[in-house]
């Protein structure tokens, strides 16, 4: 599970990289969407973790606020 939330979380990144060298809007929207589904993969992982027990609640408040941000931020790059 480690593991698959490091790919998400590399993927966001590279994803919003690659978004930012295209020349097309279509195409730079195209990617900030492949990273914004990286970040719902990194949370819906975590929210897998916190059930299982993996990780308590008071350990996840930072991760959370961080994804949200993450979420609104590529909301509004995709909704320019």
């Amino acid at each position: 599970m480690i593991s698959q939330i490091r790919r998400a979380a590399l993927s966001v990144h590279l994803n919003i990289a690659e978004g930012c060298s295209r020349r097309s809007e279509t195409e730079r929207k195209r990617y900030f969407e492949i990273a914004r589904g990286s970040v719902i993969e990194v949370d819906a992982a975590i929210g897998v973790a916190f059930k299982l027990d993996f990780c308590k609640m008071e350990s996840l408040r930072k991760i959370e606020i961080l994804i949200l941000s993450c979420l609104k931020q590529l909301s509004a790059l995709i909704g320019k």
